[in-house]
């Protein structure tokens, strides 16, 4: 009897490993899909103007490299508007700045945007673009920022927005050219290197 009963579980093993071989093999499950709210381009991306009047359409700057900084009124690095400011008139004709308000780090920019506006523009003389403000991380983050900060939008690498004024560098193509933190200044060498750097 026992004979019978190892010869029946070899069998059933050998039966196992033989249908194994035979049977097709499933596709491992597919990679979550895109966010369809995030193109694949960034020229195909826009956003609200911070009056919320208008719009800003990445399109507009083809042919000039993008310089986008998520911004905060009350930060310890909002001196480096100045900066900024001076940066996009010295490059006014290859390169654009745009200021996106964030309230996500310390509650810095809790102003609503005449407020923001105002402060910008009395203090800095800011004249370069600023959106509506938006979530640059978290469950809301917004899909210029989810196209920024994920290789699979960006096709460069993974980034993560730690604090107001990151900086993301975009070439006259709109291909993500450089991620900068918050310490580095808007006349850092290694950007202005970047910034200077002629079309491909």
């Amino acid at each position: 009897m026992k004979k019978v009963i190892t010869y029946v579980i070899v069998l059933g093993a050998v039966a196992v490993v033989a249908l194994a071989f035979v049977l097709p093999k499933k596709d491992k499950a597919p990679a979550a899909p895109a966010n369809s709210d995030v193109p694949k381009t960034f020229h195909e991306l826009s956003l609200k103007t911070l009056d919320g009047k208008g719009q800003i359409n990445f399109a507009d700057y083809k042919g000039k490299k993008v310089l986008c900084v998520n911004v905060a009124s009350e930060c310890g690095y909002t001196y480096q508007y100045e900066d900024l400011q001076k940066l996009s008139e010295r490059y006014k004709d290859t390169l654009v700045i745009v200021g996106f308000p964030c309230n996500q780090f310390g509650g810095q920019e809790p102003g609503a945007p005449e407020e923001i506006a105002t402060f910008c523009q009395k203090n800095y003389g800011v004249t370069f673009p600023l959106t509506e403000k938006i979530d640059v991380k978290g469950n809301n983050q917004h899909p210029v920022y989810q196209w920024l900060t994920k290789k699979q939008y960006n096709g460069v690498d993974d980034y993560s927005v730690s604090w107001n004024f990151n900086k993301f560098l975009l070439d006259e193509n709109g291909k993500l050219m450089a991620h900068f933190g918050s310490k580095t200044k808007p006349f850092d060498a290694d950007l202005i290197k970047l910034i200077e750097k002629k079309a491909q």
